[in-house]
């Protein structure tokens, strides 16, 4: 076990029972506040968070936070998070997490906005700072969703062409701008329309660590030193869910349809087709407990998209696709991801919750529509109840995959 698994390993044995000790007092500390009181989602709220932990520790007044659970158009809820730990794609890593949650109106059908964004530093030199905004309008006429992201980032890479054999010790070195914006007009009830713009671009690209004498799978598609995508975006969206940061019912349909064109200042003209459907089910029914159920299908029509916007292991929207796989393990035209997860509750105050999950992912080769690749993950976690006014967990998990493949996963919000 390396030492910054060991650290990271410390830091959760560590915590753990320190919130196990301070979470009886918050309760009765709390008692004649939160009894019977009842939030906006129409829930008891006797629950209880890493802020009410972290306020409890300091001595600081824990009923301050209740007007802002009941009261929906109460100031915005942030969560800040500051850690340090290991990862299968990163390594050992220094991070700052940020959201802000809050609503636009106060109907019962109001959708909770959420702002995201992050600043981490890699033991790979790897340097991530993403913005990601999905902000509903006053009774969810409008939906602007906004993606963001500037990265310098050396990562592993892996030689896949028209079979599965992988390049050890080969990396590929980039800095990456991703400018992703889309507005959605209400059609119907949770049924809406979308139209934007993306923009991708990658500069300074390098292999390095390459084998002597091995041609890389990026060099037989066509390896140059900078990319650049330029699209428009035309989306349909059915969205039924209330949260989107952790459903607990309704379900998302996503289809993305995006033409580049030279004339937009894309290296080539090329089509691709996104369609990601989400389920999330009570089971049993008259439990807190989640079933959800997840299709992301990541399709390439026509033309010849840049190496590094190929459909890829972890390189979905929210960078999820692929628990048990380091980040780009399998790369190929087509991607076809399926992926169950059962979330249940540990604790009754809601602190402490699991997951388990399995999923699978099908690659054709970067030429053809062949399939070469089948590979099937597995794994655990656990969530910590970070915010219990915007339901945001942080969630570690563990996933297995094919070949030995194993490692640590964290997120802060669920992984879809």
């Amino acid at each position: 076990m390396n030492q910054a698994l060991k650290i990271f390993l410390a830091c959760i044995f560590v915590s753990f029972p320190l919130f196990l000790k301070a979470q009886d007092s918050i309760r009765q500390k709390n008692k004649a506040y939160i009894k019977d009181s009842v939030d906006f989602e129409g829930r008891h709220h006797n629950l209880i968070d890493v802020i009410d932990v972290g306020r409890y520790l300091l001595n600081k007044d824990l009923a301050a936070r209740h007007y802002s659970i009941v009261n929906k158009l109460a100031k915005p809820h942030v969560s800040i998070v500051p850690a340090a730990g290991y990862t299968l794609a990163n390594g050992f890593a220094v991070a700052v997490s940020g959201n802000i949650a809050f609503y636009t109106s106060d109907s019962s059908t109001q959708k909770i906005s959420n702002i995201v964004t992050s600043l981490a530093y890699t033991q790979d030199k790897q340097i991530i700072l993403p913005l990601a905004i999905n902000y509903w309008s006053k009774n969810n006429k409008y939906n602007f969703v906004t993606q963001w992201r500037y990265m310098k980032y050396p990562s592993p890479n892996y030689q896949i062409l028209d079979n599965t054999t992988s390049v050890k010790n080969y990396t590929i070195d980039f800095s990456y701008l991703e400018l992703h914006q889309t507005i959605f007009r209400r059609i119907t009830e949770n049924f809406y329309g979308g139209l934007g713009y993306y923009l991708d671009y990658f500069w300074n690209i390098k292999e390095l660590g390459l084998p002597a004498n091995t041609k890389s799978g990026f060099e037989q598609y066509g390896f140059s030193h900078k990319e650049f995508s330029s699209g428009l975006i035309f989306r349909i969206l059915y969205d039924s869910r209330l949260n989107q940061i952790n459903p607990d019912g309704g379900m998302y349909a996503n289809i993305e349809f995006r033409p580049n064109y030279m004339f937009l200042g894309s290296h080539s003209n090329w089509e691709s087709l996104i369609m990601d459907f989400r389920k999330y089910i009570k089971f049993p029914n008259n439990s807190k407990n989640i079933l959800a159920l997840w299709s992301y299908n990541w399709l390439t029509l026509s033309g010849k998209p840049s190496y590094l916007l190929l459909p890829s292991t972890g390189w979905d929207e929210a960078y999820n696709t692929g628990r048990g796989y380091i980040q780009s393990r399998f790369r190929g035209r087509n991607m076809l991801y399926q992926e169950i997860e059962y979330r249940f509750g540990i604790m009754h105050n809601g602190l402490i919750g699991g997951v388990v999950f399995v999923n699978n992912q099908i690659f054709t080769s970067n030429t053809s529509d062949n399939i070469v690749t089948v590979a099937p993950g597995w794994g655990t976690g656990i969530r910590i109840k970070f915010n219990k006014f915007s339901r945001t967990n942080i969630a570690i998990d563990y996933g297995f995959g094919l070949d030995g493949s194993h490692g640590f996963f964290v997120n802060l919000g669920e992984v879809f």
